[in-house]
């Protein structure tokens, strides 16, 4: 958690449209304040986090401690890009950009990442439109998670995962065993499944996806941040041990 990583809010420009309080899913503003924005808790602020400072419609945050040449959005673009956060900040300094995140262990021969990512693509075929209409850009960066290094840089807690502007569609992490991740590490690997209407899928349902990016996207709700502690699972530290061991045999070069 931040020290000396806090928002200032320059009130004279602010116009109290109650944004950032709403947004911050850290409780660094006084909600009972809102809509003026009071910072009462500054030391749960996440360093490096610039997720109010980007909704700010007239760019009147800033923050104690910033070095990264980040600017308010209704500025110039610093030299240097601000460190991406997981609680809201897809990396651009503009709020109407929408950061649809997949994130996936396999998309060769695991049935249930194959699954989401066809789900994922056609759901934003027929969302796309609607929110570009309403000035909203959407974004879809699919990423392989192929490495403990690269499952601790991305928080990675289960595959498949989908995040909005950085927050996981799904409120927690409901898995059950995978026979395909199984197959590719040679040990027991669990995946994620998707509840939705009192039922669970391995594949998540396309109302679901919809229903939860628009919500998501649009602010209508908040499925929570992963900003805080990270541990890398034991599910997925077997999976990349195991997936390591059975690449390095080898067996006269026919192995896969």
């Amino acid at each position: 958690m931040a020290k000396s990583w806090y928002p200032v809010i320059d009130y004279c420009s602010c116009i109290e449209c109650g944004t950032c309080v709403s947004f911050c899913p850290h409780g660094v503003y006084d909600k009972d304040k809102a809509p003026s924005p009071v910072v009462v808790s500054p030391e749960r602020c996440i360093d490096h986090c610039h997720g109010c400072g980007n909704k700010c419609p007239v760019g009147a945050i800033n923050y104690v401690g910033d070095d990264t040449g980040w600017i308010p959005p209704n500025g110039e673009k610093g030299e240097t890009e601000s460190v991406p956060c997981c609680c809201g900040e897809a990396g651009e300094n503009d709020a109407k950009v929408v950061l649809i995140q997949y994130l996936y262990l396999d998309l060769s021969t695991c049935d249930r990442c194959i699954g989401a990512d066809a789900v994922l693509e056609e759901v934003l075929l027929t969302i796309s439109p609607a929110l570009e209409t309403a000035g909203y850009h959407t974004k879809l960066e699919k990423v392989e998670i192929s490495s403990e290094e690269l499952a601790k840089e991305y928080r990675f807690l289960a595959s498949p995962t989908i995040r909005v502007n950085g927050q996981d569609i799904c409120e927690s992490v409901q898995e059950n065993a995978c026979g395909c991740c199984s197959e590719i590490s040679g040990t027991d690997v669990t995946c994620r499944t998707f509840a939705y209407k009192g039922q669970t899928y391995e594949v998540p349902p396309k109302a679901m996806l919809a229903e939860q990016i628009l919500k998501t996207a649009l602010g209508w709700e908040s499925s929570g941040c992963g900003c805080g502690d990270y541990a890398l699972p034991e599910n997925l530290k077997n999976f990349f041990a195991g997936k390591t061991a059975k690449d390095s045999y080898c067996c006269g070069g026919n192995c896969r």
